[in-house]
């Protein structure tokens, strides 16, 4: 079976799929990524085959999204980038050249991560079945968001307007999170499944630092904005400030962009670093402080830790909300973001033990799911059936 993997260039949206993609070509099937250029040279790194579709965005582009950012408010940012982005520019950009990769390389079916929109359209043009893999919360509303670009896209390739929303998930839709962690008011599709969350964030050289071994028998927390917004540095100076003097040892990464000496001399118990996978370093803390993208909370609740969670944008709100809702996590809001809140915040969940047993009971249920391989079973079955698998 050649399976054929579709994702947006970040790192937070391809890493999810690699666990899945190891397990196919381990049950010895053909493997491959398409995204935009940028990302090949990692994921080839990774073992994997890579198709190009589409172009990278120049930097100025990056930057005039930033300042978008900034100036909307969490939800709203979301909104942004499904519509004018994912579904749009983005998908507009790499359906053609996605096409192309279907009519040579002839897959038997496609995986796209949930944010990536242009896979199911080629998908649906050419015939072949398709699944999603959640990345994000599954946000209510979404449709209302991304219907205009869709109907364009759609009316490209001359599907029929509206077709998208039965499409989206007409065959399959694999989510890592169980039932404990959807959101009450977005009803998940009929052709659900879940399996258990598996990690993946080391595809590059980063190690364990040597000093984690010798760290103080104090707790331990881990502060990070993730790999999209580490640039908002105000915010990461405010997680320094609040919590370099609290009885805690403080470890906060900043990007593989950002040199860490920008934030100048530390006292002994606080560690700043680029970029330290989670997978390696969760083990060994107590508590995150977090803008609450979905791969960070999956790797602390999957580790049974509590958070701070600070929603910037993407589908944080949402994530933020539901942990809040279910005590895994205090949330600060957009005028929260202060040195002395997040201070008190940290202070609480420490203190406060439900917070951890709450995050330990999340984690039982990630363990309570099926493997890896329900997955790929229900792949290659979709591969043979072309039929919806219903949960």
């Amino acid at each position: 079976m050649r399976v054929l993997f579709t994702s947006q260039r970040g790192s937070g949206h391809w890493h999810p799929l690699v666990p899945l993609a190891e397990a196919l070509k381990e049950k010895g099937h053909e493997v491959a990524f398409s995204s935009t250029p940028s990302v090949g040279p990692d994921i080839i790194a990774n073992g994997f085959r890579f198709f190009p579709v589409g172009v990278d965005e120049s930097p100025e582009v990056v930057r005039e999204r930033q300042q978008i950012q900034a100036r909307s408010e969490p939800g709203a940012h979301g909104n942004y980038m499904q519509e004018y982005v994912f579904a749009g520019v983005r998908a507009e950009r790499n359906l053609p050249d996605l096409l192309n990769v279907i009519s040579n390389w002839h897959p038997d079916i496609l995986v796209r991560e949930n944010t990536e929109y242009a896979g199911y359209i080629a998908a649906e043009s050419a015939g072949i079945p398709h699944a999603a893999f959640q990345i994000t919360a599954f946000r209510p509303g979404l449709m209302d968001v991304v219907a205009e670009p869709l109907n364009r896209l759609h009316a490209s390739v001359g599907l029929p307007a509206n077709h998208h929303l039965d499409a989206l998930y007409r065959y399959l839709l694999l989510t890592p999170r169980p039932p404990v962690l959807w959101n009450p008011d977005a009803p998940m599709p009929s052709t659900t499944h879940a399996f258990r969350y598996a990690a993946f964030n080391q595809s590059g050289e980063e190690a364990l630092p040597g000093w984690i071994a010798r760290m103080p028998k104090q707790p331990t927390g881990y502060a990070s904005l993730g790999t999209v917004f580490n640039h908002m540095t105000g915010l990461l100076t405010s997680m320094l400030e609040g919590l370099r003097d609290e009885p805690i040892n403080l470890i906060l990464s900043v990007g593989r962009n950002t040199d860490p000496q920008t934030f100048g001399k530390q006292p002994p118990n606080v560690h700043i670093e680029c970029y330290i996978p989670q997978s390696l370093l969760l083990p060994y803390c107590n508590l995150l402080v977090t803008q609450g993208g979905s791969g960070t909370m999956m790797d602390a609740l999957s580790h049974g830790l509590p958070m701070v969670m600070i929603p910037i944008g993407a589908d944080q709100p949402e994530n933020a909300q539901r942990c809040a809702e279910l005590g895994v996590s205090r949330v600060l809001g957009r005028g929260e973001r202060t040195a002395q809140a997040i201070q008190e915040a940290v202070r609480e969940v420490l203190r406060n033990s439900q917070y951890t047993q709450n995050a330990q009971g999340i984690k039982q249920a990630i363990e309570a799911q099926p493997t890896l391989d329900y997955a790929v079973s229900l792949l290659e079955r979709l591969a043979v059936e072309h039929q919806p698998l219903l949960s």
